[in-house]
């Protein structure tokens, strides 16, 4: 069903300044190159300023600065990307799931599932488990032995909690994830890999989103620990024993060794790698494909790898990599050398 939302009512909800009329109504949103009389667009980046000119949308998301000049209705905003982020949700078509608990679930007789909460068909509730109110539950999840879902959490179809679990409150899980699978612990005994026992769980904090099929390890002591307001992209390792900080973003494929402690407020960009036992502090960007070998300890950006070039110039600059150790020797022979000369040749112009 499409929403119908009028102009007066979004400045309401957004706290915007109006120009246009407050009953012209809006039925969906889409880009300014794309959008139609009756959608709302907006302009966050600079370089789409360009696109203002031939716009058709019914209403734009601008700063005022960019609205001096856009002869359209408009919502003038101090940030037309986050009012964006807030008016999206009244046009999201994802489907309310009904509290009720599906005929082909299988919950374990001592778990506590909220009336409020729906469960999804085939679903499986294992014993202890608690599912508070407001908590969907989709079809063919898992729920481990002793888990806890807080207050208006939301699992997608196939989302899988091994046991001692932990969710926290409006925590959004998307297919394919998995939480509390084994950490990778092994002791090495006369060249045989011995399993070490990961007894320790995973503790997800409040307003957390996690990507389709993405791993965080349980603990092999204490708890895998992700803080408030974390969101993690899709396809993301977290190992054993790991510690995020709160409000911490990392975009798809990175991969967090275990031990490892992220601090508050950073951002880890696409295929970030970290080796294990080390601490970055807080406020803390690393751009795509950044490997981490030590601690970090001052916030700020940081980056390693090289970025792409043409393949002719790759491969010339790859040449010269390899000849770094035996230029690095030549130099400090020659650094050497003049060392050795310049004392004789500052005697010979005083004689």
């Amino acid at each position: 069903m499409t929403a119908t939302i009028k102009l007066g009512q979004m400045a309401e909800f957004l706290g915007a300044t109006l120009r246009g009329s407050a009953e012209k109504e809006i039925t969906g949103l889409a880009t300014l190159q794309e959008a139609g009389p009756g959608q709302l667009s907006f302009l966050a980046n600079p370089q789409y300023r360009k696109f203002l000119v031939d716009c058709h949308a019914g209403a734009v998301l601008l700063k005022a600065a960019d609205a001096e000049d856009y002869a359209g209705d408009a919502l003038v905003v101090p940030d037309p990307y986050l009012a964006y982020a807030r008016i999206s949700h009244l046009f999201d078509p994802k489907p309310k799931a009904s509290a009720g608990v599906h005929p082909t679930a299988v919950i374990a007789a001592d778990a506590l599932v909220d009336l409020g909460a729906s469960i999804g068909a085939f679903a499986v509730i294992e014993s202890g488990a608690r599912i508070a109110a407001g908590v969907t539950v989709g079809a063919h999840c898992f729920i481990g032995a002793r888990c806890e879902i807080g207050e208006n959490g939301w699992l997608a179809p196939r989302v899988t909690l091994y046991h001692d679990v932990r969710i926290g409150q409006r925590v959004v899980i998307q297919s394919g994830a998995v939480l509390g699978g084994e950490g990778f612990g092994f002791a090495n005994e006369k060249g045989v890999w011995q399993k070490i026992a990961q007894i320790g769980g995973v503790t997800v904090g409040d307003d957390v989103e996690i990507g389709v099929n993405t791993a965080i390890d349980r603990g092999a002591l204490a708890d895998t620990v992700i803080g408030n307001g974390v969101k993690l992209d899709n396809q993301i390792q977290i190992a054993h024993n790991v510690h995020i900080g709160d409000h911490t973003a990392m975009a798809a494929c990175v991969g967090i060794s275990g031990s490892t402690k992220i601090g508050k407020h950073c951002m880890l960009a696409g295929g970030v790698g970290l080796v294990g036992h080390i601490e970055i502090c807080d406020n803390v960007f690393l751009t795509g494909m950044t490997m981490v070998t030590h601690s970090i300890t001052e916030p700020g950006a940081y980056s390693s790898g090289t970025a792409m070039q043409p393949a002719a110039e790759w491969r010339k600059s790859a040449a010269r990599i390899r000849q770094l150790d035996d230029i690095a020797r030549r130099l400090k022979h020659l650094e050497k050398r003049v060392g050795e000369v310049t004392p004789n040749s500052k005697a010979s112009s005083e004689g």
